[in-house]
């Protein structure tokens, strides 16, 4: 406590008990006047020392003066900077605020007749110029837009302690395990010693990096007065915040319905970021007229949507997410017009998405029509010229009577999936750069008088495609809206979009600004958001919201170089995309990297690593070669770099730039703007480029998103994990078993790609963290796991059908090691729960399913990813039949589709011999002689163990809840029954009793 207030001073007017004396004003010579703002102190009084001298006479009458004001403090304490950074109660700082002085004891306000006021109405407390203000007495202290949060140490340290603990304790039970075999059953020893030795390491990869995890805070009040306050360099208080692009990502839109889409852009669209720095994309790589007309029924219905948000501060703005909520909706509303205007809005809402709904028929009626009417011009032009004319192409038609030039109904040359032209349509044009206030008339039914009315800037993009040419996916779509916005809006900062993901918290944008925006912010690529899902069933019986990887992993990586880059909801910085060095960068040397060694950034690395190299090593004559031949994408590159720096208001703040450097206005789009854009999007733009080598989304994976934020971290770059208050983004998530294992399949497919790739952790560089590198190897490693999972999950039946156990006997000492290590993992697992927030219900259902599909779609991963890379066969794995929904009220109809695929068969094979091993066994020991109750008991306890982690597999087949057929049951008993006989008839026990190689 000392330590707090040693530097701590306030400044104490004159009371009864504080009056200083006559030698004050005779030591200094010129009396109260000599110091202005200060009191007129009685020249009648003088100041007792403590100890009974006379201060004066001593020279503590300075003294005094340098304890008690900060009036004569050169610059502000140490203390009361870190008190005000911190958001403590500053007394000092209210009591200046508020006018308030100290009394006999307590805090009053003065009033008019302030007694410490000058005749002129100056002085202490007085309202005029002259008077003592906050701002005289101590400089304005720096405000950080970001702090980080200490996980408690009395949840952290035994935390690490019982990670050691196990740690420990695994080690010895191995060695244990290694030197006490089992002669009777070697082989079962011998499988069971393996697995478990694998196990031990993919824990050690997993749970180190889980050491140091922390949470952060954001000051949204301290960005809005940095960035839209009103200050000498920004007098008319315009937001001095950098652009941002949002990118949303479509391909199909008869798999990701546009009514998805359209409510996914008006979240965006109506978000909490100044309007004209705010910039929408979509693109669209199916190049479907469905989606473009959606996106303009989503503009036209954005013009009310957006101020309607704005004015009645609505909470979520996806219409659909707000009108199907539950709850009271005028709960906080407080403008009398508010239930008016919802009601119209919601009609208006519910008409936009009958239009929706109609446009596929819409646009077949009107391409049949046009077709028609083409066919009926071309017979009358034959019939004039007694010639035969070519018949015309079935074309897909515009609204306005022209082709559509991306991909037609019935597929033509040039207008076919896969082969069409470059599309860009700017929708909705750059807003004013001033807010633009609505009128009472400009609208017959809503007022939006002194609501801001402008819309953010909106362009629809489809990707040029022809045959021949490798146009890779998501990443290759990711990479085209990067060039096109370069030009057309150049944000420093990019947000990415899934379709279905739509913005659930319109402050998060902000909260990820202030992390990029703050001191040290320069080194931050990336801003992750944790994923959340809507529509999950009440169980979760899946592990749907994987909330052990994004409120645990993921928060834990935070407190090391930074989470990974996993998909949607993730703010970039431009400038780090395009394959750039951090400013700052730090290499770690040693054998778990225990040396930091600043380097320059911008220096060829020592290894020689083409990685590593600064890309303006040569800036003349290789910027077409890593960027391409256009002229305006490269001179974007260093506007964006200079944007995205945070403000330079602090001495410590470094790679800055002054305030007010973007509040010009943005000059309009031209005509050979977005002809350029066209240009950037066009099949041949990347050849003999490095866009995704190196620059941009990576290429080459399955999982892009895994590979292109690991390359960032292997440059150098850090990474935050933003974890809003309230949920920044949501989404859908498939909630059936088929479904969801083939997610799963697809992640862990393009985890073994990254393990047979230059992207695998063990290659990577000294700039990246030892526990992230750990972090990243567990990524390429884990579907291995299934190998041994698979075979651990077959020894319990091996035993009970071989009358074994992978022990020769319950060994106490094997109890005791398996007791120890079974409560230290509790244990880890409860203090995980505690500092990462989830449930005890989210972890089981997260370790149930981490069994069902490392038995399941992590071996068909492994498998796939094998055959790849030694023989080069593709193998895919797809869905063979579908059975209808049962009921379409139900919102968890699909839960219940029991969709078949190859992928069931491991679990159910591992499921059926378990359960008919625990038969055998069971029977073994009622027929024998002399019961050998120890393995039946070591085995049957095991295989229980391993069927209690497939009971949301097998609850899945079985449908939904109470109409599981009694067929089934009875099958099942049948099948068990005569297996166990037959198994008793061929191999019948006998009376001996093998134990240690000795037969009784």
């Amino acid at each position: 406590m000392s330590n707090d207030y040693a530097n701590y001073t306030v400044f104490m007017p004159p009371t009864p008990d504080n009056q200083p004396g006559a030698a004050q004003a005779g030591a200094s010579g010129s009396g109260a006047s000599s110091k202005p703002g200060l009191p007129p102190y009685s020249l009648g009084s003088k100041i007792t020392n403590r100890r009974g001298g006379d201060d004066a006479a001593a020279g503590g009458g300075s003294k005094m003066e340098r304890r008690l004001s900060t009036a004569h403090v050169a610059s502000p304490s140490k203390s009361l900077l870190v008190r005000s950074q911190t958001g403590d109660f500053d007394l000092n700082r209210w009591l200046f605020d508020t006018k308030g002085t100290y009394g006999i004891g307590n805090a009053y306000w003065p009033q008019d007749d302030n007694p410490y006021a000058n005749e002129d109405g100056t002085g202490m407390g007085g309202g005029g110029d002259g008077g003592v203000k906050m701002e005289d007495l101590i400089d304005k202290p720096w405000k950080p837009l970001s702090r980080k949060v200490a996980i408690s140490p009395s949840i952290l340290s035994p935390y690490r302690l019982l990670v050691l603990v196990r740690f420990v304790s695994l080690f010895l039970f191995l060695i244990w395990r290694a030197t006490n075999p089992n002669p009777d059953a070697m082989w079962l020893w011998g499988i069971s010693i393996v697995c478990e030795y694998w196990f031990a390491f993919s824990w050690i990869l997993d749970q180190m990096p889980k050491l140091n995890p922390i949470n952060r805070a954001a000051d949204l009040a301290a960005l809005r007065e940095k960035f839209e306050s009103k200050t000498p360099s920004n007098p008319t208080g315009r937001s001095d915040l950098p652009g941002l692009d949002v990118f949303i990502s479509t391909a199909d839109p008869y798999k990701e319905p546009p009514l998805v889409t359209a409510n996914t852009l008006l979240s965006i669209l109506a978000t909490d970021y100044p309007v004209e720095k705010l910039f929408v994309y979509i693109s669209d790589d199916g190049g479907a007229l469905l989606t473009f007309e959606a996106m303009a029924e989503a503009c036209a219905y954005a013009k009310v949507w957006v101020p309607f948000c704005r004015k009645h501060s609505i909470e979520p703005r996806n219409p659909d997410a707000y009108f199907n909520q539950q709850g009271d909706p005028t709960k906080g509303k407080k403008r009398p017009d508010f239930v008016k205007d919802r009601r119209w809005i919601k009609r208006e809402y519910d008409e936009f998405k009958v239009r929706i709904n109609d446009l596929p028929e819409a646009i077949r009626r009107r391409a049949h029509a046009m077709n028609a009417r083409e066919r009926k011009i071309a017979r009358e032009k034959a019939a004039a010229s007694s010639e035969a004319a070519p018949a015309p192409v079935k074309a897909t038609w515009m609204a306005d009577g022209t082709h559509w030039p991306g991909t037609w109904l019935d597929s033509a040359p040039d207008h076919g999936k896969g082969d069409h032209a470059s599309i860009v349509q700017v929708m909705i044009k750059n807003p004013h750069f001033d807010v633009v206030y609505g009128d009472a008339g400009d609208h017959p039914y809503l007022d939006f008088t002194n609501v801001d009315v402008r819309i953010p800037m909106f362009v629809y993009l489809s990707r040029e495609k022809r045959p021949g040419y490798d146009h890779n996916k998501k990443a290759g779509a990711m990479n085209a809206m990067v060039r096109a916005s370069a030009v057309l809006s150049n944000g420093p900062f990019m947000l990415n979009f899934d379709c279905d993901h739509y913005v659930y918290n319109c402050q998060a944008i902000r909260e990820a600004m202030c992390y990029m925006l703050d001191r040290g912010g320069d080194r931050i690529c990336y801003i992750q958001f944790p994923q959340r899902f809507e529509g999950i069933d009440p169980s979760d019986r899946y592990a749907n919201h994987n909330t052990v990887f994004f409120d645990g992993n993921m928060r834990a990586l935070d407190g090391l170089q930074g989470p990974m880059y996993v998909g949607t909801g993730c703010l970039f910085r431009r400038y780090a995309i395009y394959g750039f060095n951090p400013p700052r960068v730090t290499e770690y040397h040693g054998v778990v990297g225990q040396t930091k060694v600043p380097i320059d950034a911008h220096t060829r690395s020592a290894g020689g690593d083409e990685e590593l190299r600064p890309l303006t090593d040569h800036p003349d004559h290789e910027a077409p070669q890593r960027f391409g031949k256009s002229k305006t994408l490269v001179e974007s590159i260093a506007v964006a770099e200079y944007q995205g720096r945070p403000l330079q208001d602090h001495p410590s703040v470094r790679n800055g730039r002054p305030p007010g450097a973007l509040l010009m206005p943005r000059p309009p789009l031209d005509a050979a703007t977005v002809a350029e854009a066209v240009s950037l999007i066009s099949c041949w733009y990347e050849d003999s480029t490095e866009w995704g080598l190196r620059v941009g989304w990576i290429y080459g994976s399955v999982t892009e998103d895994v590979v292109t934020g690991y390359r960032m971290h292997n440059r150098g770059w850090r990474s935050v994990y933003c974890i809003t208050k309230r949920d920044a983004f949501r989404g859908t998530a498939p909630i059936n078993l088929t479904d969801r294992l083939h997610q799963v399949l697809r992640w862990a497919t393009g985890s073994v790609e990254i393990f047979f790739s230059t992207n695998n952790a063990l290659c990577a560089s000294r700039r990246l963290m030892f526990l992230q590198r750990m972090s990243y190897l567990n990524v390429g490693i884990y579907p291995f796991t299934s190998l041994f999972l698979i075979m651990y999950c077959l020894l319990p039946a091996l035993s009970l059908f071989s009358g074994q156990f992978i022990v020769a006997t319950l060994d106490p000492t094997f109890l005791c090691y398996l007791l120890l290590i079974t409560i230290t993992l509790i244990l880890l697992c409860l203090l995980e729960v505690k500092w990462s927030g989830i449930g005890l219900e989210e972890w089981w259902r997260n370790e149930q399913f981490w069994v069902i599909g490392g038995t399941s779609a992590h071996l068909a991963a492994v498998l796939q990813g094998l055959l790849k890379v030694t023989a080069g066969i593709e193998i895919s794995f797809t869905l063979t039949a579908k059975a209808a929904a049962e009921d379409d009220d139900d919102p968890y109809a699909e839960l219940y589709l029991i969709k078949w695929t190859s992928l069931f068969i491991p679990p159910l094979a591992i499921i059926g011999i378990n359960i008919i091993a625990m038969v055998v066994g069971v029977s073994r020991c009622v027929y024998a002689e002399i019961p050998q109750y120890s393995k039946l008991l070591g085995g049957g306890f095991f295989s229980f163990w391993v069927l209690a982690h497939y009971y949301p597999f097998a609850k899945g087949l079985m449908g939904r809840r109470g109409r599981t057929p009694t067929l089934v049951y009875v099958w099942a008993g049948l099948i068990s029954i005569t297996v166990s006989l037959l198994w008793i008839t061929i191999s019948p026990p006998d009376d001996r009793i093998s134990q240690g190689g000795i037969e009784v």
